[in-house]
């Protein structure tokens, strides 16, 4: 696999780095070489690719990382690559990914 190229801003993004979301229910990806490219991609209207994660991340994410609510039969993945390494998170919408996004992510500060 050579890489993807990100959804936002179109650059190369190397196998290993970057950031993967999924929709698996309708077998669409799409990629970003930051995290803050998931929030105007999302507000533009969240324009996927066709495709499938390599494996999608569903141990231990049975809830929102956003709102923490039990997730239904559409879940949104974001995968970081981050060297050899796959961190998943899991969201009911976009809207919940581009939120949890523009909070900072996993690095949010709770208020």
């Amino acid at each position: 696999m050579s890489g993807s190229t990100c959804s936002w801003c179109g650059v190369h993004i190397d196998p290993d780095d970057g950031y993967r979301a999924a929709e698996p229910t309708g077998e669409r990806v799409a990629a970003f070489c930051r995290l803050e490219h998931v929030v105007p991609w999302a507000m533009q209207g969240a324009h996927w690719e066709p495709g499938r994660l390599l494996a999608e991340p569903t141990r231990g994410l049975g809830r929102c990382a956003w709102c923490a609510e039990p997730l239904d039969d559409a879940p949104v993945f974001l995968v970081r690559h981050r060297g050899e390494h796959r961190i998943g998170d899991a969201f009911c919408t976009v809207t919940h990914l581009s939120e949890w996004a523009k909070a900072g992510g996993r690095w949010r500060t709770e208020a």
